[in-house]
């Protein structure tokens, strides 16, 4: 072996050494970057997460009227059907009207959108009002009706002081309804043969699949007289003396609010604005309509994504054993 033999052979190890150690520093400087790159993440998200929270309790509070100094109008918004369970039950609206009356407000505006829904839901809503006027006297109730104060929308709108409307709105549908279908002639072509078996001789009562009884229809219609009387009631003690003596008042027939000035179930016009300026001398309003808090929100979409994953797994598995047995 030369002398230059000998003198080379160390470097494969320097050289393998060397590619070691770079490979080791690029390895840990990766990994820093990624650690880096992670806490940066960790705190965007906080300082986006703290800001949401705060967002939303500053909107929390301006929604419910929590931190409201001085002279304000309290409105509280009835859209759509009016329904246990629902935005429009009576447990959110009363609980706000609650808050309502027992606020600084120098009055309560009901902004009324709405075609009515369940008499009991609106009947509640309809005497928590009363009684909340006639524990606080001094703070006035008016009722705006803007598309559309009808049915059940009116039954609530009644127990106000004052009512306004738009000249286009539609006011009324002093009625109550039951509906459904009967199939009985379809089932006859189609060969379907009905089989109800009760314990009780009225258990099927107006079932849609077996022929219309008279004793039901008539029963039923003793319902909706009882009901449609309840709500007469309602709106002759909530309109009084107001109410002109003319015979369609209450046959269920709507009205624009031009012509329920006439009929006395609107006392003017106005908007919530207007009504809130003219009426209560207030410039503020602060809207106390109950809303879907963040929780019930997540909880609902949770749910949902839950029962999606849920079902999803089920027909997985399904469909997993289905191909098993064809197998």
């Amino acid at each position: 072996m030369t002398g230059n033999e000998h003198a080379q052979s160390p470097r494969p190890v320097d050289e393998r050494w060397t590619r070691e150690l770079l490979e080791k520093l690029a390895t840990e400087s990766l990994v820093e970057r990624r650690r880096a790159r992670r806490w940066s993440i960790f705190f965007r998200l906080t300082y986006l997460l703290l800001f949401i929270v705060g967002g939303l309790a500053v909107l929390g509070a301006l929604g419910t009227g929590l931190g409201v100094v001085g002279s304000h109008a309290a409105v509280i918004e009835i859209r759509g059907t009016i329904e246990e369970g629902g935005s429009n039950s009576a447990e959110r609206i009363n609980d706000a009207l609650l808050s309502a009356f027992e606020s600084d407000a120098v009055g309560v505006i009901l902004r009324i959108n709405s075609p009515g829904g369940s008499p009991v839901q609106a009947g509640q809503i309809y005497d928590e009002i009363r009684r909340l006027r006639g524990k606080h006297p001094d703070k006035p109730v008016l009722a705006v009706i803007e598309e559309m104060g009808a049915s059940g929308g009116y039954y609530v709108a009644a127990a106000a002081d004052r009512i306004y409307a738009d000249k286009a709105s539609l006011v009324g549908s002093i009625g109550v309804l039951i509906n459904g279908f009967g199939f009985t002639g379809a089932m006859e072509k189609l060969g379907v043969e009905r089989r109800l078996i009760t314990a009780g001789s009225n258990k099927g009562f107006l079932d849609p699949f077996s022929p219309e009884d008279e004793t039901d229809r008539l029963h039923a219609q003793g319902l909706l007289d009882t009901i449609h009387q309840q709500f007469i009631t309602a709106v002759r003690e909530g309109r009084g003396d107001r109410l002109r003596d003319r015979p369609e008042l209450f046959t269920g027939l709507v009205w624009t609010g031009a012509k329920a000035v006439e009929l006395g179930l609107v006392d003017a016009m106005g908007t919530v604005r207007s009504v809130a300026r003219e009426e209560l001398d207030a410039e503020s309003i602060v809207d106390y309509t109950p809303r879907e808090s963040v929780a019930e929100r997540l909880a609902r979409q949770v749910g949902a994504q839950l029962a999606a994953g849920l079902r999803a797994a089920l027909e997985s598995g399904l469909d997993a054993g289905a191909s098993a047995r064809v197998r």
